[in-house]
């Protein structure tokens, strides 16, 4: 070979390999770790996972192709959040992406350096979960559930569908920071509404029903709030069907609960923040940061009535009420 031939030769492979590396790294498969706060059998959770898959596709991720999901399911179980966020943390995923405040707590006392994209957390500043929502500042960012006032809502939502209502058994978690701020705000409506409340720890799945049953007995005004948190969640079909035997009027935060016989919901589009996550995903795996990303709010409130339900209880929602509704249910 002539000497000005083996130069272009050997500049050209210099040329080709790092072109050559970057596109077999680019090529990689990617790995992103969910922990979901719902069992895998839940019809919440795989909607919620499908409409997180969509939008990843969307952006041009194929799962099993570049990018592989390896899936955890905590069923609001603090013990097993925690051992499936270790699990997860292990398998070195590039992102993850964590269901509510339950899930991102176990991540972050596990690791402080792999990505975590949430969805769906109360108050990620109040939790430690970020600096603040503008810079969050750490390994996590992503969207809130909504603000606390919304728990103002639920109990005037409550009075105006059933202006006899005086007593008012809240469900909640008094283990998490959301649980109580929650709580909070419902106690200070509760006093401009001279309504009384009776808190109900969902911690203690056993106690529910004999608890419920006991108050309902105790008045015919009573009502039934349940706030947002993964034990509801969890045990939402139990709480309904008691909500409905004892007769009592009761609102809940999401739409699938009005859907699935529960009287009121209002609350935010619980699946939509699952597609506006794959977008952070996509952003993490292409090199940006959580610390850079904001924290986002819900953009959808809906207000879904059961008049099926209204008319087991005997209840008549006001006209007022049903004009403003998103969906009523017959």
């Amino acid at each position: 070979m002539r000497r000005r031939d083996f130069i272009k030769a050997i500049v050209g492979s210099s040329v080709a390999w790092p072109l050559t590396a970057r596109a077999q790294q680019d090529q990689r498969v990617r790995r992103i770790a969910v922990l979901m706060n719902l069992g895998s059998d839940d019809p919440q959770s795989k909607v919620r996972i499908a409409a997180f898959i969509q939008g990843l596709q969307q952006l041009g991720w194929t799962d099993g192709s570049d990018m592989r999901i390896e899936t955890r399911w905590s069923m609001g179980d603090p013990d097993r959040a925690r051992r499936y966020a270790t699990e997860l943390v292990t398998l070195a995923p590039d992102v993850i992406l964590a269901d509510g405040g339950t899930t991102v707590g176990p991540l972050q006392h596990v690791t402080r350096t792999v990505p975590v994209i949430f969805v769906n957390v109360t108050d990620p500043v109040a939790a430690g979960f970020v600096d603040n929502l503008a810079r969050p500042g750490g390994n996590a960012s992503g969207f809130t559930l909504f603000e606390y006032a919304i728990s103002a809502k639920w109990l005037e939502l409550l009075k105006e569908t059933a202006p006899a209502v005086t007593r008012v058994a809240v469900f909640y978690n008094p283990a998490l920071a959301s649980g109580r701020g929650q709580l909070s705000e419902i106690q200070a409506a509760a006093r401009s509404l001279s309504m009384e409340l009776r808190p109900v720890d969902l911690r203690d799945t056993s106690e529910i029903d004999r608890t419920v049953v006991a108050f309902a007995s105790s008045s015919s005004n009573a009502g039934l709030l349940v706030t947002a948190n993964s034990l509801a969640d969890v045990h939402r079909e139990m709480i309904i069907t008691l909500a409905v035997r004892s007769r009592l009027v009761a609102i809940y935060p999401f739409r699938y609960y009005a859907t699935s016989g529960g009287l009121i919901s209002y609350g935010p589009d619980l699946v939509d923040p699952y597609r506006r996550a794959a977008a952070y995903v996509d952003r993490i795996l292409k090199g940006e940061k959580p610390a850079d990303l904001p924290v986002q709010a819900p953009t959808k409130y809906e207000l879904v009535i059961n008049l099926k339900t209204a008319k087991a209880l005997g209840l008549s929602v006001p006209q007022s009420l049903l004009s403003r509704a998103d969906d009523v249910i017959e």
